[in-house]
């Protein structure tokens, strides 16, 4: 399970096997020991760090709301809705991502391209981490940002449970005083927990708000979850009791998938409790950096319209088309595929459930320079 081959990328993308690993402490002291000087090369270059997250961080109101997210493991995402116009000037050339996910499911094709789009200070600063539980039973595979948790891009598991995620539009009740949520990664870690037990599924396509105590009370955790829906269903019963509070603030799309069901979903969450839950199907859908099926007020971002109507005008129907679309560079002032002077795209993914493999492409998508190819079962 989550063989890999090299497909004459020669090293392009370094993969570390830390093997079995006691606890996240243990995984990780090995990573960091693995990749210390890429982690401290990224921190030299974090223009953002620097320029933005650092000074704030030595406010009155920056420091306590720093260490809650120290606490609960969150990063930079988290802390930049709070940094006001007023308190740093928001310069383009300090734009910290945009991704791009395709997903299809038809009879003939089931598949999930995703964009990995990222500040040019990211370039070399990436790697694959695969760690295993410490009896063996299972493990996951995930490609990460130097200096963070695996993972907030893509990765999979020996279950067969893939996840890729994105920054979704700011909601306009985004903003608040105090963070204090688990989200991003708990769901990270939700999709990787070994499962035992299914339960129901959420309407594909429904926005999800507070339930009933029924529905709480009959829902099981996600470690004895087997089906991917039960997964899901355990997704919604975590946002239901955690993105609750009113003073959260999240906005993120994550691409939930089941190899084995050959089934994906796309999880859009916002503060105030909500999220939706989109099945994908025969028609392709894409997602850029704001929300599709969620229905919130949000700051409406030129760049992700201009990236939704070039994928609606090219249609991706299939997995050639969808990694054509991944590399169009047709907008010049919104491309696609991205090669800075700002943002870069890393590497794009294919995840394809028919093959069972994760495909990951350096370069443009478009020349299929494919430089590792995970088997995911």
């Amino acid at each position: 399970m989550g063989a890999v081959d090299d497909a004459g990328g020669g090293g392009e993308v370094d993969v570390f096997d830390a093997g079995r690993c006691a606890d996240g402490y243990a995984l990780g002291l090995a990573v960091g020991r693995r990749f210390g000087e890429a982690i401290r090369s990224r921190m030299r270059r974090d223009a953002m760090l620097w320029r933005q997250l650092l000074p704030f961080a030595a406010t009155a109101p920056g420091r306590p709301l720093v260490d809650a997210l120290r606490d609960a493991n969150h990063t930079r995402k988290e802390i930049l809705p709070f940094i006001t116009n007023e308190d740093h000037h928001h310069d383009e050339e300090e734009a910290d991502d945009d991704c791009s996910d395709v997903l299809l499911v038809s009879e003939s094709t089931a598949i999930a391209g995703h964009k990995e789009d990222a500040n040019v200070a990211l370039l070399g600063h990436t790697y694959v981490v695969k760690a295993t539980s410490p009896d063996g039973s299972s493990s996951f595979t995930a490609y990460t940002y130097a200096g963070e948790l695996p993972t907030c891009a893509f990765g999979f598991n020996s279950n067969g449970v893939v996840g890729c995620q994105c920054h979704s539009g700011t909601s306009i009740s985004n903003r608040f005083q105090v963070l204090t949520g688990l989200v991003r990664h708990s769901l990270s870690t939700l999709s990787r927990r070994r499962a035992a037990r299914s339960s129901p599924a959420p309407s594909p396509g429904t926005s999800c708000r507070a339930t009933s105590s029924k529905r709480r009370a009959s829902t099981t955790p996600s470690h004895r979850c087997s089906s991917f829906y039960g997964s899901i269903s355990s997704v919604c019963a975590f946002l239901e009791q955690r993105v609750s509070s009113p003073d959260m603030s999240v906005g993120h799309s994550y691409n939930l998938m089941d190899v084995r069901r050959r089934r994906i979903v796309n999880v859009e969450t916002a503060s105030g409790r909500r999220f939706s839950v989109r099945e994908a199907g025969a028609a392709p859908f894409f997602h850029a950096n704001m929300y599709r099926h969620l229905q919130v007020k949000q700051v409406h971002d030129e760049n992700s319209m201009a990236r939704e109507r070039r994928a609606a005008e090219l249609s991706p129907d299939s997995k050639e088309k969808a990694l054509s679309l991944l590399g169009d560079t047709a907008d010049g002032k919104y491309p696609i595929y991205m090669t800075g002077p700002t943002l870069y795209t890393l590497c794009t993914v294919l995840v394809d459930l028919d093959e069972e493999t994760m495909t990951i492409y350096k370069g443009n998508p478009m020349n299929r320079d494919a430089v590792r190819v995970f088997r995911m079962l």
